[in-house]
């Protein structure tokens, strides 16, 4: 697949928010404005990241501020998202959880070279996929907090801990985050034939070389995921992540 920059393509983007604007209000869903905002917000941010992008990758300092740049938007997008900015440092030690080892495994064991493209690819792909799933976990633990407010305090009538009368609520909704990606995992080359394997096919390399970049990526990431979820579960348990009309609720 490859793409030519000029009016069809201009053409065609102006077509696709149309479309989606258009099923956004047919079907009620009260979000065309923001598949707006996305779409141009998306045009001007690649334009502008595609011209410090080419600067950033010439050394590795360079790279690591590029992608340092990445974490911390990922940090402010999840915390809004999920009401709990004042929360950011404990956030970002649960994206880190999730980075940090994955990173070190990848380029470590040598199954990706260390360089500034393969620093921000890689740690750009995994910074997203950790955001994803602090957001999703976030929306459903503290969902089903709002929802099981009798049920926490019982346990806690009980004589269990704060920590625990959490835990007995959130432990059940907490592997759902990962669902996503592992769906993503099971049936990659079978439903989809995902960004990593598309990418590498169109740099030249062989088929072969494109799964095994596809299969690194997802392995990583469900990897990494998995850690960002339960360190961001249990800083929730001990009081550490909770928005803040929660927390005259869990007593925090």
């Amino acid at each position: 697949m490859t793409v030519d920059v000029g009016w069809g393509l201009a053409l065609g983007l102006v077509l696709l928010v149309a479309l989606g604007v258009a099923a956004s209000l047919a079907g009620r869903m009260g979000l065309a404005r923001q598949q707006v905002v996305a779409a141009v917000r998306a045009v001007l941010q690649l334009a502008v990241v595609s011209l410090v992008l080419a600067a950033a990758v010439q050394t590795l300092w360079g790279a690591f501020a590029f992608w340092a740049l990445m974490f911390g938007v990922a940090l402010w997008t999840t915390t809004g998202r999920v009401s709990v900015r004042d929360c950011w440092p404990w956030t970002a030690v649960a994206l880190l959880a999730g980075l940090v080892p994955v990173l070190l495994i990848v380029f470590g064991t040598g199954a990706s070279p260390f360089n500034g493209i393969t620093l921000i690819a890689l740690g750009g792909i995994v910074t997203g996929n950790m955001m994803t799933a602090h957001t999703l976990a976030g929306r459903r633990v503290f969902g089903e907090l709002r929802e099981s407010q009798g049920e926490y305090e019982a346990a806690l009538a009980l004589g269990l801990l704060r920590r625990d009368a959490i835990g007995l609520v959130i432990d059940r909704v907490v592997p759902e985050a990962l669902i996503p990606n592992l769906d993503q995992t099971r049936t990659v080359g079978l439903v989809t034939l995902p960004g990593a394997f598309i990418g590498v096919l169109l740099g030249g390399g062989s088929p072969l070389q494109a799964g095994a970049a596809q299969v690194l990526v997802l392995v990583a990431i469900m990897a990494g995921q998995a850690c960002t979820v339960a360190a961001m579960a249990e800083f929730v348990r001990r009081g550490l992540i909770v928005p803040a009309d929660l927390r005259p609720k869990l007593h925090v």
